[in-house]
């Protein structure tokens, strides 16, 4: 069966990750970006973002004491602010800045499912507020993501759960199958990181989406399908870890909304 068709059978769900899977590059970087463009994210900021997501990809570090750092930053941005102001960012930005950015091939692979009656996840370390938006703005059923804990509509400052990354996003397609009595030996799933090989592992129809070079390895030696739809494979990809985009989001968003209530209050 050629790569980029889908099986007829309806029984299951297909899963999908977000950054270099479905979207070129990481959500939250383009997120950034569509903040500096309304002034809320200075020139700097953002390139030290980006050279933060270049020194991660080459480097491939994803240490404990990093992600740790990043996710306490978030909280603390978060703390004391409103989820409506995070998701009004979010939809604005995903339609001027995220909306192009989509992956036509991938885009075909989600109708495909959709077409043949599957239900169709996101599962992504982005904040579950952009996760949601984008599955809105793609017809798509359902999303998982890192979610900050908020009380009636403010966020408290601390995470509900882990960081969905690695292993974590595993154990929540699990716990989701089970849910909807979905048999995983039945369902799909589309990354494009070795991080997410848990998850890939505990499907019977994983797929390598743009991989990384330890996933297309392991992929071929597992027979698993391969799609890469970069126009450059050896073109340096500026994508942050999964781990490091899903506790920075909040941070970067809380600092924008920040900035901004403190430049109409002067």
């Amino acid at each position: 069966m050629p790569h980029d068709t889908v099986p007829p059978s309806t029984k299951g769900a297909a899963f999908f990750d977000v950054d270099n899977t479905l979207m070129r590059g990481a959500s939250i970087y383009h997120f950034a970006r569509g903040l500096a463009s309304r002034d809320l994210f200075t020139t700097r900021d953002l390139l030290r973002f980006a050279w933060g997501q270049t020194v991660f990809r080459v480097t491939g570090s994803e240490q404990p004491e990093h992600i740790d750092a990043a996710r306490e930053a978030a909280l603390a941005f978060v703390a004391g602010h409103g989820v409506s102001d995070l998701v009004t960012l979010c939809e604005e930005i995903y339609d001027d800045t995220m909306a192009d950015r989509i992956w036509e091939g991938t885009r075909a692979l989600v109708q495909g499912h959709l077409d043949a009656g599957r239900p169709v996840w996101l599962v992504t370390a982005t904040p579950v507020e952009l996760a949601q938006i984008i599955r809105r703005r793609l017809g798509l059923t359902g999303a998982l993501g890192t979610e900050a804990e908020n009380l009636d509509g403010v966020y408290t400052g601390r995470l509900n759960g882990d960081l969905l990354h690695g292993p974590a996003k595993a154990v929540a397609v699990r716990a989701l199958a089970r849910r909807e009595g979905w048999d995983l030996d039945s369902c799909s799933a589309y990354s494009d990181s070795s991080n997410d090989l848990p998850l890939l592992s505990i499907v019977g129809d994983p797929h390598a989406v743009n991989p990384d070079g330890d996933l297309r390895r392991y992929a071929r030696t597992h027979g698993w399908p391969v799609h890469d739809f970069r126009r450059h494979r050896t073109a340096l990809k500026v994508a942050v870890p999964a781990a490091m985009a899903g506790a920075v989001a909040g941070a970067v968003a809380m600092r924008a909304i920040r900035h901004r209530r403190t430049a109409g209050a002067a």
